[in-house]
């Protein structure tokens, strides 16, 4: 989608594969493209993966935070490692390379900021206490520093999707660290890749601080403010093993 709109693409992720893959779907000339690996979980090299942009397209007009792993285990019985990893990716991770982008934003006086967080960063959900807390977290961090980047005409955008037909709900992980394997009916019946893609960019161009996307689920945030004894109810009726 950001490339329909002209763009020039930095992509990152772990797997470079997948990473060549999507640069070949995007279709743009390969001067326009710039495959960076980069594992969230492990950020010492970050300020140098930024100087490689920099060094490649002079400037970051935007960054792109998407990245985020999840967990279906209960707290009680979630090991103190699962809880880190999921921390360490989501928020982090994220921080650790908003930081560094941001000060290369400063010294070119604008930019704009964008985070995935989720619905479950308004609520929590049994069986996902550490990714809601990790998403709860990146509200907390990026409201607060869309305020101190306010004079640097950097703008901060928080996405908060809801139900996306991909399959992240099979790479959860479990109390004992394995994958848990099984899309989620939720996630079947989600908005599709290419629509959640669409609102992100529509939000970006439109200069919203906020944008929830997704299908009906995402009037669940406000049954949890107006109705939180049915929404709780709801809640556990849904995760019920």
């Amino acid at each position: 989608m950001c490339a329909k709109e002209g763009a020039k693409l930095v992509l990152s992720a772990r797997r470079e594969n997948e990473l060549k893959r999507v640069a070949e779907n995007c279709k743009l000339d390969s001067k326009h493209i710039f495959i960076l690996p980069l594992d969230l979980e492990h950020t010492k090299t970050v300020e140098e993966k930024v100087h490689q942009v920099i060094e490649k397209f002079g400037q970051i007009d935007i960054l792109i935070n998407n990245s985020g792993m999840g967990h279906r285990t209960k707290a009680v019985n979630t090991s103190t490692e699962i809880d880190r990893k999921v921390m360490e990716v989501n928020f982090f991770g994220t921080i650790n390379l908003t930081k560094a982008v941001a000060k290369q934003m400063q010294k070119q006086q604008f930019g704009k900021l964008v985070v995935v967080s989720s619905i479950m960063g308004k609520y929590g959900m049994p069986l996902y206490s550490t990714y809601a807390a990790s998403k709860h977290a990146l509200y907390g961090y990026f409201e607060s520093l869309r305020q101190e980047l306010f004079t640097d005409n950097i703008k901060v955008l928080i996405v908060s999707p809801g139900f996306i037909n991909t399959d992240v709900s099979t790479k959860l992980l479990r109390e004992d660290g394995t994958e848990y394997g099984i899309k989620s009916d939720a996630q079947e019946k989600g908005m599709t890749a290419i629509d959640c893609a669409t609102g992100i960019v529509k939000a970006v161009k439109s200069n919203k601080d906020h944008k929830f996307v997704g299908k009906y689920e995402i009037f669940s945030v406000y049954v949890k403010q107006y109705f939180p004894k049915i929404f709780y109810k709801l809640m556990r009726k849904m995760t019920k093993e």
